[in-house]
């Protein structure tokens, strides 16, 4: 049995210049085909544009409020949403109030597939 608790995991940025605690992936468990992280934006900050060749992604939103653009399309958003980001689908999310959000990746996450423009 694997139970990571958060605020055992370090912070790193990722390629796309968020702030990331791995909660489960192939760093410290037995993943296989998935991961997941909390993500923190402070307010007035945006990831990079950029897509994944190969990971399909989950966001979903616990603490503040954004903008989510994906494929030139943007919405608001806020604590509750749950946002389908496609693979192949640019993206980018903008904090307007300090930003707190899970991340799923399927396959993992890995720096080898964030591409920019």
């Amino acid at each position: 049995m694997t139970i990571n608790r958060l605020s055992d995991q370090p912070p790193f940025t990722t390629k796309d210049g968020s702030t990331i605690r791995s909660i489960l992936d192939r760093t410290n468990a037995p993943v296989q085909n998935q991961s997941l992280a909390e993500a923190s934006l402070p307010v007035g900050r945006a990831t990079d544009r950029h897509y994944h060749k190969l990971s399909e992604e989950f966001y979903f939103i616990l603490e503040g409020s954004g903008r989510m653009e994906i494929d030139g399309e943007t919405r608001e958003v806020g604590p509750g949403d749950a946002i389908l980001i496609p693979a192949n689908a640019w993206h980018q999310i903008t904090a307007t109030v300090d930003l707190r959000f899970l991340c799923c990746c399927a396959p993992p996450y890995a720096h080898e597939d964030t591409y920019f423009e």
